[in-house]
Order: C-alpha cells, then sequence, then structure tokens
C-alpha cells in the first residue's frame, strides 16, 4: 500500500508572513518531552509552566493548547515566536500523512499553502522519510 498517493518530486519551502499552516482549526499540535523541555527552555520558563499553561493531554499525549481564534498558541503577528524550536509535527508540514493521503487532500493542501511549488525539490524518498517520523 502506497504511504502517499503522490508519486513525484515536490517543490515546497514555507512563504515570509504566511502562517497558514499555524491558523488551520480543529487540528492538534503533538510534542514529545524533550520538545516540551526546549520550547520551555526557549522562553526561559519552567518545564512544569510550559506544560500547565500551553500544553494539555490529548490521547495520553502532550498538545498544545489552542490560542486567540483557535490559532496555535504561539502564534503571533503572523510569525512563529517558538520558530528555533517548534515542534516536529510543525517543521514536516506539509508533508503529513493526512495531506498526502488522496489527490483531493492534496490539492486542498496546496490551496492552503503558498509554499507549495516552491523553493527546494523534495524527493519522493524524501518524502516517505518524513511520513515515517
Amino acid at each position: 500500500m502506497k504511504r502517499f498517493y503522490h508519486q513525484s518530486e515536490i517543490k515546497f519551502e514555507c512563504q515570509p508572513d504566511c502562517a497558514n499552516c499555524c491558523k488551520l482549526s480543529n487540528g492538534f499540535v503533538f510534542l514529545t518531552e524533550k520538545e516540551a523541555l526546549k520550547i520551555a527552555e526557549n522562553l526561559a520558563i519552567s518545564e512544569d509552566e510550559f506544560l500547565q499553561y500551553f500544553t494539555r493531554i490529548i490521547d495520553d499525549q502532550i498538545c498544545l493548547v489552542n490560542g486567540e481564534d483557535e490559532h496555535c498558541v504561539f502564534l503571533e503577528n503572523h510569525k512563529c515566536n517558538i520558530y528555533e524550536v517548534k515542534p516536529l509535527q510543525c517543521r514536516t508540514y506539509p508533508f503529513w500523512p493526512e495531506n498526502l493521503k488522496s489527490k483531493s487532500r492534496w490539492q486542498l493542501t496546496c490551496n492552503e499553502c503558498p509554499g507549495v511549488g516552491k523553493g527546494r525539490v523534495y524527493s519522493v524518498e524524501e518524502i516517505e522519510k518524513i511520513l515515517k517520523t
């Protein structure tokens, strides 16, 4: 069974001042304990404070709380406040399994993300590797 429908390379590069992926509604940003610690350190707060104020547990996994308008809690003025330490889930967008599962879902992703079709070329092998993470 194919991991994703797309069978060719994909060009992608985040676009300045975009942040569309940070505004996706009804989504969850999951993170590991190691990522939580890195974010807490970046914010210069304790890990306990970070977990208390910025996360919740969903299906036994750490998840960021939503901020204003249900956007990412770390989105401010169309910028990510934790860009240098953002979770793997954020770093691998738009190469998420749900975005690549069908042609119609990929087209929705292309419509939402102005970085698709621009910048660096990702090979099928690179995309498969990202999907495995």
